[in-house]
């Protein structure tokens, strides 16, 4: 399972709140209540994601294996 917990911690290293994705940025609300609920989103969204947050792929997901 992919999660974005790493996502939350980047945002408050780097002072951008969600809000500011939203207005400065925009980032969808759709798009943020996928990632609170850990739902998939596209490559372009995670490359835009990066790109704001001048991050790398790791900053903004984890990978968790599914339970057997």
């Amino acid at each position: 399972m992919i999660v974005f917990d790493p996502l939350w911690e980047t945002m408050k290293r780097k002072n951008i709140s969600q809000y500011m994705l939203i207005k400065t940025y925009g980032v969808s609300t759709g798009t943020l209540d996928s990632l609170r609920k850990n739902r998939s989103i596209t490559l372009n969204t995670l490359n835009d994601l990066c790109v704001i947050l001048d991050c790398d792929v790791s900053d903004i997901i984890r990978y968790i294996p599914d339970e057997a």
